[in-house]
């Protein structure tokens, strides 16, 4: 009877091709990690990560946004600015509306100034919207007017350095309100340099008077988590008027101390509290449970173990072979 018998010698050409299979595996184990992780963070909690939109208020334009999209971007969002008309609260809000029905998957909403006023009512009844988050914002409820809520506290710097101009369109005619170019960064921008100032003003676009006394049309900030930054130095909206808007839509409150335009002075504060309602659409609660990343990065560190611990068996593999072939 036969013997076993013995195993082919392993010669270096063996040794070279199972090397190359070690350094693939490692290049994989490597690669692997960043990809992984992007696909947790995606995916966090079984959901889909939101889109954000953010809505710019009056005298500004979806510029006004681009600190704060440059850092959403970079951070993985999908970012969408759209113009707001400035025609008209309930006008305004049913564009806004139309925007946010264009858009697939869970929304987190952002509104400055104006602005925030907008989002209230074309937020209301759609779905997708999981997260409000109102930045130096007006928050009405239905049915009030910005005038009439404005006229519940001490008037701001804004109501004497307006410079209204009568204009006419295709329907009709009516006013627009301008801020005045020499008191503009005193009570819009007051922590911006004055060069930066100076072209805000002079590119500023107008809001209609109407959107003052339009009555709003919603309030989303009654069923859906709200967020807001109150700005302690801002001269166009009372800082007691936004402290006001947010204890009562019972939204997580930060205070920073900035001028009336925080996505600009502060972007950093600005996307911190947008990630942070993001963070909650993916969760599904409005507060962040302690602990709530750790399952994803275990879950990437797996991957990318198991990955790893095949190159680390064929290396030593590799190695034995090595050594018996020097034998």
């Amino acid at each position: 009877m036969a013997g076993p018998s013995s195993p082919a010698p392993l010669n270096r050409r063996h040794i070279a091709r199972a090397g190359a299979i070690v350094a693939a595996l490692a290049s994989t184990a490597l690669a692997a990690a960043p990809a992984l992780a992007a696909s947790v963070a995606d995916g966090a909690a079984g959901g889909a990560r939101p889109t954000v939109v953010l809505v710019h208020g009056a005298f500004a334009d979806a510029s006004s946004w681009n600190p704060v999209v440059e850092r959403l971007e970079n951070a993985g969002y999908k970012v969408v600015a759209p113009a707001n008309p400035l025609r008209g609260l309930v006008g305004d809000s049913t564009y806004t509306a139309s925007v946010l029905k264009s858009i697939d998957g869970p929304i987190v909403l952002a509104g400055h100034s104006y602005g925030g006023a907008v989002i209230s009512g074309a937020a209301a009844g759609n779905p997708n919207v999981r997260a409000l988050v109102y930045v130096s914002a007006f928050m009405p409820d239905a049915g009030e007017s910005l005038g009439g809520l404005a006229s519940r506290f001490a008037p701001s710097d804004l109501d004497s350095a307006q410079r209204p101009v009568p204009y006419r369109d295709g329907t009709g005619s009516g006013t627009d309100i301008y801020i005045r170019d020499s008191v503009f960064r005193k009570v819009f921008a007051a922590d911006l340099p004055a060069a930066a100032t100076r072209l805000m003003a002079a590119e500023q676009r107008p809001i209609a008077l109407r959107a003052f006394t339009d009555k709003a049309p919603g309030a989303a900030w009654r069923t859906i988590p709200s967020w807001a930054l109150v700005a302690t130095r801002d001269h166009a909206i009372n800082p007691a008027l936004e402290r006001f808007g947010a204890e009562r839509a019972g939204a997580h409150t930060v205070e920073i101390d900035s001028s009336h335009v925080a996505m600009l002075s502060h972007p950093d504060a600005v996307v911190r509290m947008i990630r942070e309602a993001a963070d909650s659409t993916a969760s599904g609660s409005a507060e962040r449970p302690a602990l709530a990343d750790t399952g994803p990065r275990e879950r990437v560190l797996t991957s990318v173990g198991g990955v790893a611990s095949v190159a680390l068996v064929a290396g030593a593999v590799l190695v034995a072979a090595v050594r018996r072939y020097r034998r």
